[in-house]
């Protein structure tokens, strides 16, 4: 009996050994976790399957980020708009997908009611609380009282600080200049002619930079930045705008900035080394949830890095923060792995 009592206290004492080990890890790996998954995608229409949502979930991300074209919906009727956003909503596989992962969001043209649209856009007030809707985002949210869908969030992991910055290219942006001497959609414009911003968040933007102490800083502009050769919308249809960014990243002394785009229904890497910086500026396009460019053959972007993918995709970061080295990756249908970069920042 003595013998059975004692095979019994071993046998509690080695069971709550091992708990307490695996608790031990358990509690290790909270923290020394280095990673942060960032997810993000762009022109998804609400009338097409939306087949990337659980290929998205596989990469376990921590935040997923629309850059803009969350739906289709080209009008000046509001009816019309919040129907097409309550379809997308109640979509199962996106209701499935967004009801435990923290969602930020900027818009392009299609969700904010105006193909190519700008500033001119008579319906951008109702548009803009329609889509604050679609996003639950409570009736005091600055959101709702400020013009323009701008905003920004800060992430905190192992006493590290990931800002996110999403910009409005819409509500303020300057008419463009028509293209009417090449097959080019636009050319750029005077230099010094227009907004892309306009000055109240051209001076937001500012102070979100001067007072951040953010080891990583994610921009995320619905249309592209570096790339501008093609002639359609980006950054460079407004040349002295893409000289104010730079040179605003450079005077705020900003943390290694990383520019999330969308727009194209492509997907590639565009990376350019700008004087004053200790790393290179990388623009990341992702674009095409549920359809994309399949009839693309080529086109001029003197910073790209790697190949175009033409497939419909989604863009995933992997933020190692140990090592300091981020790994960009552009993943499709059965999360298949098309192409990636890897950059070492300090």
């Amino acid at each position: 009996m003595n013998y059975f009592k004692l095979f019994i206290f071993l046998l509690v004492t080695l069971i709550s050994c091992k708990t307490e080990e695996k608790q031990k890890q358990v509690t290790n790996s909270k923290i020394t976790k280095t990673d942060f998954i960032i997810a993000f995608g762009s022109c998804n229409n609400q009338n097409l399957p939306n087949t990337l949502w659980k290929e998205i979930l596989r990469n376990n991300p921590d935040v997923w980020i629309w850059g803009g074209d969350v739906i289709y919906a080209d009008t000046e009727n509001m009816n019309y708009l919040e129907q097409n956003y309550l379809q997308q909503k109640n979509n199962n596989d996106y209701l499935n997908f967004s009801k435990n992962i923290d969602v930020l969001a900027t818009w392009d043209d299609h969700d904010y009611g105006m193909n190519d649209g700008g500033a001119g856009y008579p319906k951008k007030a109702a548009s803009q609380q329609l889509f604050l809707d679609f996003f639950n985002i409570p009736k005091n949210d600055e959101r709702r009282k400020q013009e323009g869908v701008y905003f920004s969030k800060d992430f905190t992991v192992i006493n590290k600080t990931i800002k996110v910055i999403l910009l409005d290219t819409r509500y303020f942006r300057s008419a463009l200049t028509p293209d009417t001497e090449t097959k080019k959609r636009y050319k750029p414009n005077k230099y010094g002619e227009g907004t892309m911003l306009g000055e109240t968040q051209w001076n937001w933007l500012k102070d979100q930079l001067e007072n951040s102490k953010a080891s990583y800083t994610i921009i995320v502009s619905s249309i592209q930045f570096l790339s501008s050769q093609h002639g359609f919308e980006s950054w460079g249809n407004m040349p002295h705008e893409v000289a104010k960014l730079e040179s605003l990243i450079k005077t705020t002394n900003s943390k290694n900035v990383i520019i999330l785009s969308g727009d194209r229904h492509i997907a590639e890497f565009s990376k350019k080394n700008i004087e004053g910086l200790n790393y290179p500026l990388i623009d990341f396009t992702s674009s095409g949830l549920t359809h994309s460019y399949t009839n693309y053959s080529s086109e001029p972007n003197k910073y790209r890095v790697g190949s175009v993918v033409s497939k419909k995709n989604f863009g995933i970061l992997k933020l190692n923060l140990k090592t300091n080295t981020i790994i960009m990756e552009i993943r499709g249908e059965n999360n298949k792995l098309y192409e990636t970069l890897t950059q070492n920042y300090k």
